[in-house]
């Protein structure tokens, strides 16, 4: 049995058959962690979505923020973006099924001795904190009135977690948090402007890894969602959104002994020069 994590597959069905082939994947014997914004921008969002439901049990996906934004364009909450990919998902006749499918994945997993998430984890906060406060989100999008949830989760404050926090505040620093997060202050106060990689961090800001007081510092921490950043310059820290929507690679982190350990198998993505190229390497993360 084998353990693999795939960072942002935003819509790319093709690649993704692609590296799950290159693997050999096996629903019945392997398991893949998605780590979120498993559609959106890329050309077959739906047959992403299909894929992964057919897996059942193999296949555990995250919730990142362009899989929030489509549960809050279905519910009528937000309007399409003009560079959204989603038109196929919104006319499918099963579109209701995919909706409650959606609601239901998870918003961090701590698995095989790694914590998932899809964006960042605040500096504040230890592994067991960020499963409990991940739980709680997950809670409201899964209950009766999440619809109520999602007219209030977008917004950038409070920008900072207190643990004092409760209602929609609380509940919008965590999804901001596992969802957005790429920079933050000493203190966790969170920067959502800037996008581009970790040397642009702005004044008085740093890559959320690098806090040095950060609470998960001793647990392995797999992420995606920041494409431009080219490497992760903190140790037990393992970034997988390497681009495919935007001509980059998909990428696979095969979990390998001693833990902390990765094999990491890409495959080049049809915006590439070379599509259908296959890279393989070692790397230790921890």
């Amino acid at each position: 049995m084998a353990t693999y994590l795939i960072g942002d597959v935003q819509g790319c069905d093709e690649p993704l058959g692609r590296l799950l082939a290159a693997v050999d994947f096996s629903p019945s014997r392997d398991n893949v962690y998605l780590l979120g914004d498993l559609i959106n921008r890329g050309p077959d969002s739906l047959a992403v979505l299909r894929r992964l439901m057919a897996m059942q049990g193999s296949a555990h996906c995250l919730l990142g923020n362009h899989d929030l934004h489509l549960l809050a364009v279905m519910h009528g909450v937000r309007k399409p973006h003009r560079r959204d990919t989603l038109d196929d998902i919104l006319q499918a006749p099963d579109a209701i099924a995919l909706q409650d499918w959606l609601r239901g994945r998870s918003m961090a997993i701590h698995a095989h001795g790694w914590l998932m998430v899809h964006a960042g984890v605040l500096p504040q906060w230890d592994t067991a904190q960020t499963l409990r406060l991940a739980r709680e989100v997950e809670a409201v999008l899964r209950g009766p009135d999440w619809g109520d949830f999602l007219h209030e989760m977008y917004g950038n404050h409070p920008a900072r977690w207190q643990d004092t926090l409760t209602g929609t505040n609380r509940l919008r620093v965590i999804v901001n948090a596992l969802t957005r997060l790429r920079f933050c202050s000493a203190n966790g106060v969170m920067e959502f402007e800037t996008k581009d990689d970790a040397a642009s961090a702005p004044h008085g800001f740093m890559p959320w890894f690098e806090v040095p007081s950060r609470r998960t510092q001793d647990t392995p921490v797999a992420f995606g969602h920041w494409s431009t950043l080219r490497e992760a310059r903190a140790p037990g820290v393992l970034p997988l959104d390497t681009g495919c929507v935007w001509g980059g690679c998909l990428t696979a982190a095969r979990l390998q002994e001693p833990a902390g350990s990765v094999q990491l198998v890409r495959v080049e993505c049809p915006q590439s020069q070379k599509p259908g190229r296959l890279k393989a390497s070692e790397r230790k993360v921890r």
